[in-house]
């Protein structure tokens, strides 16, 4: 219980910090339009409590109730603009979403400005913590019987914030964006900040965010005893390997690529030695995938290396819901008037299919199928005898297969068939999958006294977990002539998903029961009984990773399935330099399902987003347009 009432303890303070209004901090509705700091009288602010109150105000940030746009777990852009996911709801349903959907975008896109606004405030929020810090630096020193330097952890979280939503920004809109500093926040009250030089030319800000992660890095402890949900010093050190990743992709919001593959090997090479989570874990993956996305089981057991905190208490919806209340809970199905939006695709769900081996189908001769699920007069019936990797019935609900706690899609103790009974809202829109890694269980929800949803939950939102830091690795050593080397940390990887598959439920009690379908567990040697569906899953055999080009091949494939709707596809597609032609493919095979993708391509130069045309109206000349978007 002691130890239950620790790790909690962060989850708990960020929901007083979004109660409390977050105290202390302004939010900005124009490029940095800021505003002096009234909520609390000066002398209550510029102290340690005040600094402290701040501290988690500049956390909260991390709940964002702007969850039609996304604008932390980015799945609006990494999936639904990556083809891993259809927006859902209706078709008619935040236009502006539809229009990021099936790539019609302009420079007056509601929800690219929503994104970077978030990016900027979280910058001031930031900044605005140092410049606070700075007035009574004497004060924050380390006093007697202390062991660290207060002033300086404090200015170190608030350096690893600007460094967070600074990057959040390169990788939308590319690195020609402003770079804003606590100095330039003392300068003026409206900061602008340019982002060309005297000569017209294009400032790129990767040199300023790598500083801020390495000071980051530098000065943060390795542990937070205390406040589990703070980023370590490892969170850092894997944020800035993450930036001279993307510095160094084929397209990375520049016209240059920086070779720095060698300091991204050895930064993650020191995390994957000596990293630990603020539990004092050992970075681990855990046990099983499953247990990654249920509540109890997947915060500080090792593989989160940064989360968003979600806890079912006070009566803030958007500190259990950090996608929405509502907004992504499927609708009356699940008794909470959910409305529907973050479909998974046909491509997507169908990329699970594996062959004889228990390995993906590369060269997407899974489109050449017929999908696991159709659709046709409303009527839904899933596919369980073609074999599948088992991450797809944790990543993606199916009809007819059980969804968490929540009963089994489509099934209906009164129909005599299966019908979609309210699961999905406008299934020739959004298609007939539904979003299962993201909602909780029925179970998470705890006490009806607290604000929730079907979307509420208390698990850990992962910004960056170990998975993501092997594959990271798997791909450096890739791009530093050890393509071989790269197989061992992907089979890692796919080895842990060999551990858990969904199984088969009696519809009516929810109790396991037989079945006709197993779980081919090919990297242990043994078979699996009771199955909700077929499963298979293998190891990368060498010749697969005997050159660069076929070790890519399975690497980029893996990350698809592995980092499924966790907000990351557009992204991995744009740096790698593949973006036109993956989504290209994605609408030539989507639009056989849903009409809307009928007109729809994607342009090779859309590897970043514009920034949005009110920035450049409100900045007066000083912003200028990506080069890609004039």
């Amino acid at each position: 219980m002691e130890q239950m009432i620790k790790n909690n303890r962060m989850k708990n303070i960020l929901i007083y910090a979004v109660t409390v209004g977050l105290v202390g901090l302004a939010s900005c509705s124009d490029f940095l339009n800021v505003r002096p700091v009234g909520a609390v009288d000066e002398s209550t602010l510029l102290s340690r409590e005040g600094i402290e109150m701040t501290v988690v105000g500049m956390y909260a940030k991390l709940h964002n109730t702007d969850y039609f746009e996304a604008t932390l777990t980015n799945y609006a852009y990494g999936d639904v603009m990556g083809g891993s996911a259809n927006k859902g709801s209706a078709y008619s349903d935040q236009p502006a979403f539809t229009n990021l959907e099936i790539y019609a975008f302009t420079l007056d896109n509601s929800y690219l400005f929503t994104k970077w606004k978030s990016v900027y405030n979280g910058v001031f929020s930031a900044n605005t913590l140092i410049n606070m810090a700075d007035q009574i630096k004497g004060d924050l020193s380390a006093q007697a019987g202390q062991s660290r330097d207060y002033y300086t952890e404090v200015v170190a979280q608030a350096r690893f914030f600007r460094a967070f939503w600074h990057f959040e920004g390169i990788k939308l809109f590319g690195a020609a964006i402003p770079y804003v500093s606590n100095a330039d926040l003392l300068a003026s009250v409206n900061p602008k900040i340019s982002n060309v030089d005297e000569s017209g030319k294009y400032i790129y800000i990767w040199d300023k965010v790598e500083e801020d992660f390495q000071y980051a890095f530098d000065n943060l402890p390795d542990v937070w005893e205390n406040d589990r949900g703070k980023a370590n010093k490892w969170a850092a050190a894997a944020f800035l390997a993450k930036v001279k990743m993307y510095h160094s992709s084929p397209y990375n919001g520049t016209n240059a690529t920086a070779n720095k593959w060698q300091e991204v090997k050895s930064l993650l090479e020191n995390v994957m030695a000596n990293g630990k989570d603020n539990n004092g874990t050992k970075y681990r993956l855990s046990e099983t995938y499953e247990e990654l996305y249920v509540a109890g089981k997947s915060d500080w057991t090792g593989e989160s290396i940064f989360d968003i905190q979600l806890a079912i208490s006070g009566t803030q919806t958007n500190t259990n819901a950090v996608n929405g209340g509502p907004h992504i809970a499927m609708s009356g199905a699940l008794g909470n008037n959910g409305w529907g939006f973050y479909q998974p695709s046909y491509d997507l769900a169908n990329s699970h299919i594996v062959d004889d081996a228990g390995l993906p189908l590369l060269d997407k001769s899974y489109q050449t199928k017929a999908p696991l699920t159709t659709l046709a007069e409303k009527i839904v019936t899933t596919d369980h005898v073609a074999y599948t990797d088992p991450r797809l019935d944790i990543s993606v609900g199916r009809f007819d297969i059980p969804y968490w706690d929540w009963g089994i899609p489509g099934w209906n103790a009164s129909a005599t068939d299966l019908s979609i009974d309210g699961w999905i809202r406008e299934p020739s829109n959004g298609g007939p999958y539904l979003n299962k890694k993201n909602i909780g269980k029925q179970a998470d929800r705890g006490s009806l006294s607290v604000s929730t949803s079907a979307g509420s939950t208390a698990k850990n939102y992962h910004i960056i977990r170990y998975a993501d830091l092997l594959l990271w690795y798997a791909e450096a050593l890739i791009e530093t002539g050890n393509p071989a080397g790269a197989r061992e940390y992907v089979n890692q990887v796919r080895a842990r998903a060999a551990n858990s598959y969904v199984k088969a439920i009696d519809p009516a009690t929810l109790f396991e029961t037989t079945s006709e379908y197993r779980m081919d567990d090919k990297v242990n040697n043994k078979t699996g009984e009771n199955a909700a569906s077929n499963y298979r899953i293998g190891l990368y055999p060498e010749s697969q990773f005997a050159s660069k080009e076929k070790a890519l091949q399975a690497l980029r494939f893996e990350r698809k399935i592995e980092m499924t709707l966790e907000g990351h596809r557009w992204y991995d597609l744009a740096r790698w330099g593949i973006v036109a032609d993956e989504l290209n493919n994605f609408v030539s095979y989507e639009k056989k399902y849903l009409g809307k993708y009928n007109s729809s391509s994607y342009q090779a130069k859309w590897v970043t987003m514009p920034i949005p045309n009110q920035e450049i109206l409100t900045m007066q000349g000083v912003l200028v347009q990506n080069e890609n978007w004039k």
